[in-house]
């Protein structure tokens, strides 16, 4: 069965960094994209990076891009999302998505998801 946890969530202040991860289990990550989306109350679950198999990172959200880095490391089945400079607008829940072999900003096309951990950037 294959499960997906994440941790590392929390509340943070305007500036600040979290360090998500996503446990994988029930099958090996090495020939798989993961992904990372984010839903706010009352918004649409969004894309906001993915690494692909071969270590490629693409980029869903602009906003992103030069404070968000996502790292895998196989040998523990996990996934992480380092989130600098944290802004309000990140408030969210964070979910970790796989399921197939490339990276593509549409979550219907992802089969497995995690349950979510909650960021809340806010002073």
């Amino acid at each position: 069965q294959v499960q997906l946890v994440e941790s590392g969530g929390g509340l943070v202040q305007p500036g600040g960094s979290l360090r998500l991860s996503c446990v994988v289990s029930g099958f090996s990550l090495e020939d798989d994209a993961v992904a990372w989306f984010r839903q706010s109350p009352g918004k649409e679950r969004e894309g906001v990076v993915c690494i692909s198999s071969g270590d490629a990172i693409t980029y869903f959200v602009k906003s992103a891009k030069g404070r968000f880095t996502v790292s895998r490391d196989n040998a523990k089945n996990t996934v992480f999302l380092q989130m600098n400079s944290l802004k309000p607008e990140d408030t969210a829940v964070y979910y970790c998505a796989t399921g197939r072999s490339f990276c593509v900003d549409n979550d219907h096309t992802y089969k497995d998801w995690g349950q979510g951990t909650q960021v809340t950037v806010s002073s």
